[in-house]
């Protein structure tokens, strides 16, 4: 199983899908890992900022042991101001290196704007006929994001709410899980903050005890060959 991990931003990996990940890893499986932006340097400061931010990216595919990682150059918080096409061929040549069996992205329904540009991108790159080696694609939520786009009752779409319909035990993996989140030291703060250790282990209580699991990480599954 070849599986890569598609984060708009460095950390939406590690909430979204950390412990999967992990437990992926643990199992023998080959996981890589696809960032879709990087900070840009106008500043001192921004320089400062983005040396800290690769040695924490660096920290993290260690803690993941990531077979590969590859961080695009297209700037944060700004990827729908770029060509939808460059995006797509980006993602497209990542496809083509690795030849995934298993994709985990962000969820079309997140609020922020770079979440849904990467998943619009990635799902151009998933026919069946052009990249037939992708046989499952599942979307992750990010404790951040994805509950605050509040899109109303009169959305029919199952992609504009996150409805989990496949969820993952991560029990023995939720402390190395927000272990390695700690990295990310900028971007965890204390609770109520939503990326805060104590909501991170909340969410994924919140999810096991759906399924009568002490911990889990939940999932859109939009495609699944067998």
């Amino acid at each position: 199983m070849k599986i890569i991990v598609i984060a708009p931003h460095p950390d939406d990996e590690t909430l979204g899908c950390g412990g999967t990940i992990l437990r992926h890893t643990k199992e023998g499986e080959e996981v890589h890992w696809l960032i879709m932006s990087t900070l840009k340097s106008k500043t001192k400061l921004d320089k400062k900022n983005m040396k800290i931010r690769e040695k924490q990216i660096r920290n993290v595919a260690k803690a993941y042991n990531f077979s590969s990682y590859h961080q695009t150059n297209f700037e944060t918080a700004k990827l729908d101001t770029y060509p939808k096409i460059d995006l797509i061929n980006e993602v497209s040549k990542y496809f083509k290196k690795i030849k995934p069996n298993l994709l985990y992205i962000p969820f079309p329904g997140d609020i922020h704007s770079d979440h849904r540009e990467v998943y619009n991108a990635t799902v151009a790159c998933t026919k069946s006929f052009r990249y037939p080696y992708i046989s499952k694609i599942r979307c992750y939520e990010v404790i951040s994001e994805t509950k605050f786009n509040f899109t109303g009752n009169n959305q029919k779409s199952y992609l504009t709410s996150f409805q989990p319909n496949l969820f993952i035990d991560i029990s023995p993996y939720i402390n190395k899980k927000i272990k390695i989140m700690k990295i990310y030291k900028n971007e965890i703060g204390k609770h109520p903050f939503p990326r805060s250790e104590k909501n991170i282990r909340a969410i994924a209580t919140f999810r096991g005890a759906t399924v009568a699991k002490k911990y889990a990480e939940s999932f859109v599954s939009l495609k699944e060959i067998i």
